[in-house]
């Protein structure tokens, strides 16, 4: 017993020495006058710290449990921030201690009062523990001029001058830092962000009610995010944005936001293509996502291109929108090569899947730099239950999406799958209850159609599936849920080249209706 006790107090005053001793790489901030109590400002203790831990080569920033409210806080290179469970760093709210900085706002450059933990240039950077960054966002929120709060007439000024700021960066005219003096105020700070970083880690933390977005990474390489939290039901409280990012890691993480749990964006407009750098090489990968905008979205700022994204093992629940892709014409960039696999979506509030190119609802112009891209989409193994609608794919009459796969989805809501504008689209093993009007699988404007054992269920009179003014289809190996009326229903006079084989229509009532406007030539059955 008496060297167990001996062993014991070894490793407690070991533990207290790494903590108390800068030499040993480990900087405990209240040793180095930070005061948790809730209401004394830290801003200068931490920057002290900070600069010593700098001065050092590098270390660890330890913050012990406790509440520590402060101002901004700008990181170095082979910097760890790490939070014990029970701490919290509380962001003040003033402006006084958010000194301003350069940023993206919504997919434009910037210049916003700093996040609470901010980082441009560094690398080798990290934030870990069990704790929570807490953006007190109700200090905040009332800028975007959505909220009650005596300046809210002065908050909607600033929206209208901030949108005119950026209709002039779009078009290329020059801007400087003073342009911005103008609408500061209402380009609410994220929680945190990494600009023009490297080598970046976020472990165990909870981030919590942000002025904005929880955490952004921009123009950044090699981040991981993994065993996070993230919830904030605030304006714009998206959880995790990648923009204009490549090589991140997304793991094992929580989200309950009111907004996008996970984005990836690449800049906005004329200003996004001219910059023309993409988010590429990111993988989301077993997190749970309650209650957001959208769980995995891609946009709507993606004008400088998006590529080569993995999402899988997802399960949601309540969020408006599971797999999400939004863009319009006017914002161009190119989305491509992207999987999505593994999915449960549960209680969509709107569409579970939907890929949709006229967000803004711009009216049709000529292809050119401006009009979006997207092609060479997977999805597969999802099951939908009790979504609004099921799937919702809309492309463009001028640019249709391209090479979209959909395998294994089983899917049930209010309303099923609409298809309009798209080529080289395929369904296998796809089927989709829904009640009877509409059709449970609609298609229409589409070229080179691919349906492998596709099926839907009514309960009514409407059709399980009706194709519209769709060319070059093969719908094979499918057949109707027993009390079907009408299997397949083809209309539309631009029909071409439709083959149906090897399919089963015993269980319906009739298996094929052809309108009136469809030459009979043009569908053959075989």
């Amino acid at each position: 017993m008496k060297n167990a006790l001996v062993f014991i107090l070894i490793a407690v005053s070991t533990v207290g020495a790494l903590n108390a001793r800068p030499s040993a790489g480990i900087w405990n901030a209240v040793e180095h006058g930070a005061v948790a109590d809730g209401t004394t400002l830290n801003t200068e203790a931490i920057a002290a710290a900070v600069a010593g831990i700098k001065e050092a080569g590098g270390g660890t920033l330890y913050f012990p449990p406790g509440r520590y409210l402060t101002g901004a806080i700008h990181m170095e290179s082979n910097l760890t921030i790490h939070l014990e469970a029970g701490a919290t760093l509380l962001y003040s709210g003033d402006a006084a201690h958010s000194p301003v900085v350069r940023s993206r706002w919504e997919g434009n450059t910037a210049y916003t009062y700093s996040p609470l933990i901010y980082a441009r240039d560094k690398e080798n950077i990290a934030i870990t523990g069990r704790g929570t960054i807490d953006g007190v966002g109700r200090n905040w929120w009332w800028r975007n001029g959505n909220y009650p709060h005596e300046r809210q007439q002065e908050a909607r000024q600033w929206r209208i001058d901030w949108a005119a700021l950026r209709n002039r960066i779009n078009a290329g005219e020059e801007i400087t830092r003073e342009d911005y003096d103008g609408v500061i105020d209402h380009l609410r700070p994220s929680l945190v962000q990494f600009y023009e970083c490297r080598n970046i880690r976020v472990e165990g933390v909870t981030l919590r009610d942000s002025p904005m977005w929880l955490l952004h990474a921009i123009y950044s390489e090699d981040i991981e995010v993994r065993g996070a939290t993230f919830i904030s039901h605030g304006s714009n409280g998206d959880g995790i944005v990648i923009d204009s990012t490549r090589n991140a890691r997304i793991s094992n993480c929580f989200f309950d936001t009111g907004d996008d749990c996970v984005v990836i964006k690449s800049g906005r407009d004329g200003e996004g293509r001219r910059i023309g750098r993409p988010s590429e090489a990111i993988a989301v990968t077993n997190c749970v996502m309650y209650r957001g905008n959208g769980a995995v979205v891609v946009g709507s700022e993606m004008s400088g291109g998006v590529r080569g994204v993995a999402a899988s093992n997802i399960v949601t629940y309540g969020t408006k929108r599971g797999i999400r892709f939004k863009t319009a014409r006017g914002r161009g960039g190119v989305v491509e090569n992207l999987s999505f696999d593994n999915w449960v979506i549960n209680n969509a509030r709107n569409e579970a899947i939907v890929l949709h190119k006229g967000y803004e609802g711009r009216g049709e112009e000529p292809v050119s730099e401006r009009t979006p891209v997207l092609r060479n989409i997977s999805i597969s193994n999802v099951s939908v239950q009790g979504a609004r609608e099921v799937v919702k794919i809309m492309g463009l009459a001028e640019q249709p999406i391209e090479d979209l796969r959909i395998h294994n989805l089983h899917g049930s809501g209010h309303n099923g799958m609409t298809v309009e504008w798209v080529e080289d689209f395929e369904l296998h093993n796809v089927r989709i209850d829904a009640r009877p009007a509409p059709p449970p699988i609609r298609i229409a404007l589409a070229n080179r159609v691919t349906l492998n054992n596709v099926t839907g269920a009514t309960g009514g009179k409407e059709p399980a599936l009706t194709l519209h003014n769709t060319r070059d289809l093969r719908l094979f190996n499918s057949r109707p849920r027993p009390g079907t009326d009408t299997f397949v229903q083809i209309l539309g006079a631009d029909t071409r080249n439709l083959r149906l084989f090897n399919n089963d229509y015993t269980a319906a009532k009739r298996g094929v209706f052809i309108g009136p406007d469809v030459p009979a030539e043009r569908v053959v059955e075989e």
